[in-house]
């Protein structure tokens, strides 16, 4: 996070302003907000003030509620109200599988930290007053932990108006697809470059466009260096510029394992574009294979290749597919002021003794 907000961003925080008194702890740089208290970005600066930052805030602001954002920051939130002496309450929100962060990113050494990483969630959300979870899936995760389902279940606000305001445009002729996100292992970043090789070699036509960052960028490389005129790499684009491959695309491809929810799916839908994804984690609360996108079982590649090569040969499958993907988006559409309620209530329920 940066100071000043860009206004994309500033949306979600002014909308939460207007209906909860808040100050927030971030990661970030910057100046400006005074209802931001930023720590430094690394996760080596930043976890070990989160407990004496949490506490001067509870005592200085003495707020009723404290969001944490993840499991692991609610475990650092929960030591600093016990430092303050605080008696305010704790929601430690899902927004994904916690044993990923340690197994699926970054280097494969963090593995290493799993047992202990582990642990510190589970206490976490033991010990939360409440949860939220973004999806049926992270839901059941916490259900998992606490036996119940999480207190409340909603998606977070995210300014989509690059890709829901600019006229749609039809599904192109070209034979392309489009794979945007993180390049890390719950990605499945290696199953998709294999996936696309054999799509290659059956369909000379075909390109695939891959926009994203992380440890597994050498995976990307190999592949756009055996496949120069196949394969394109964008390690970053603004919103603008992902609405964009998505028009030039036929469909998304995200064959992730865990997704906690999967935005890029609705960026995805509501430029009237399906998807080809795994039919795991949240990815099928959006998606319903068959009617707006296609669904393929977690690490079957034969399925994968069958799906990509069915939108990359049948236009009007493609086609037919995104027109109801641009409907399913506008059910999913929400407002700044809709997330900040959903937000109010879970507090509310939250001071009124709900888990």
């Amino acid at each position: 996070m940066s100071l000043p907000l860009e206004p994309w961003l500033a949306k979600k925080w002014d909308a939460l302003a207007d209906v909860l008194d808040l100050r927030v702890l971030n990661a970030g740089t910057g100046t400006g907000d005074d209802r931001f208290r930023l720590l430094p970005d690394s996760a080596a600066g930043f976890y070990p003030r989160l407990p004496i930052e949490v506490a001067r805030e509870l005592q200085a602001f003495a707020p009723d509620v404290v969001v944490a954002a993840d499991p692991y920051v609610g475990a650092g939130v929960l030591v600093g109200r016990r430092l303050a002496g605080s008696r305010a309450r704790v929601i430690v929100e899902v927004h994904g599988d916690p044993q990923t962060f340690t197994r699926l990113y970054g280097s494969p050494a963090r593995r290493a930290l799993s047992p202990a990483a582990d642990s510190v969630s589970r206490m976490s959300l033991r010990r939360a007053d409440a949860t939220r979870a973004l999806s049926h899936f992270t839901s059941s995760l916490v259900e998992k932990v606490r036996g119940v389902p999480a207190t409340a279940c909603f998606p977070t606000y995210s300014d989509l108006s690059a890709f829901s305001e600019p006229p749609l445009r039809d599904v192109p002729e070209s034979q392309a697809l489009v794979f945007v996100g993180a390049l890390e292992p719950y990605k499945n970043v290696r199953g998709l470059a294999a996936a696309w090789r054999r799509v290659a070699r059956d369909l000379p036509e075909a390109r695939l466009t891959i926009v994203g960052k992380g440890s597994q960028r050498a995976v990307v490389d190999d592949l756009v260096r055996d496949l120069p005129s196949r394969v394109e790499h964008r390690p970053e684009l603004p919103p603008p510029g992902v609405a964009a491959e998505l028009d030039d695309a036929r469909a998304l491809v995200l064959p992730s394992w865990p997704e906690g929810l999967g935005r890029v799916v609705l960026e995805a839908f509501a430029r009237g574009r399906t998807v080809v994804a795994t039919d795991a984690g949240g990815i099928p609360d959006i998606v319903t294979g068959g009617r707006d996108g296609l669904l393929v079982a977690p690490r079957d590649q034969d399925a994968l290749v069958q799906s990509m090569q069915s939108v990359l040969v049948d236009r009007e499958l493609a086609a037919r597919l995104g027109s109801v993907a641009r409907e399913t988006y506008r059910s999913w559409h929400q407002t700044p002021e809709d997330f900040a309620r959903a937000y109010r209530e879970l507090v509310e329920r939250t001071l009124a003794g709900a888990r």
